[in-house]
């Protein structure tokens, strides 16, 4: 029978990102909004503060395992903004979009060559509320900032991220070859080994 496992977070493409994944065999992810639990605050300073943060939160109300991923993109042009404030780069409740004409907004005017960033991802694995040692894993992805949009796939920042290797934006690669290289992917293939 499969680990109850309750993701923390209400981002429908990290659900399925993160399913994809998992062996069903062994995980039934279930968000955490299927159980009428709210997000808390990410009050860290890091992605791995957030990760647990929300990660114990979830366990705690759920009494179940618990996943969460705390992510986001670096810049260098803007001294690694928006990093953990990726989500609400441009206020509190900022879709996508509104993230992404901020960004390009900010990096109005700088060359390609100074538009290099990178995905961070840490995915806490937390075997109840009281784990005393998560499992903590890591992924990041180096790419740069486009001057505009490209892509319909995948979610958040994808559209504008140009991935080197591939000669497009992270939203015109196929998911399944996005979940094989891209930072969530990384974290989540440690991850499903440090579980086995």
């Amino acid at each position: 029978m499969p680990q109850r496992t309750v993701l923390a977070s209400n981002n429908p493409g990290k659900l399925r990102e993160i399913q994809a994944m998992l062996d069903p065999q062994r995980y039934l992810l279930v968000a955490q909004s299927d159980l009428q639990i709210g997000e808390i605050a990410e009050t860290g300073t890091t992605f791995v503060e957030n990760a647990i943060i929300k990660a114990r939160h979830a366990a705690s109300e759920s009494g179940c395992c618990a996943l969460a991923d705390d992510s986001g993109i670096e810049v260098d042009a803007l001294q690694g903004a928006p990093g953990v404030h990726s989500a609400r780069y441009a206020g509190n409740h900022a879709s996508d979009a509104s993230n992404n004409e901020k960004l390009l907004a900010e990096l109005a005017g700088i060359p390609d060559h100074e538009r290099s960033a990178r995905f961070h991802c840490v995915i806490v694995y937390m075997r109840h509320a009281l784990d005393p040692v998560p499992i903590l894993c890591q992924g990041s992805w180096e790419g740069r900032i486009l001057h505009e949009a490209m892509g319909d796939n995948g979610f958040g920042y994808d559209p504008l991220f140009y991935v080197p290797t591939h000669g497009c934006s992270s939203a015109q690669l196929d998911p399944a070859e996005k979940n094989r290289i891209s930072h969530r992917g990384q974290a989540l293939q440690k991850l499903i080994r440090a579980l086995q």
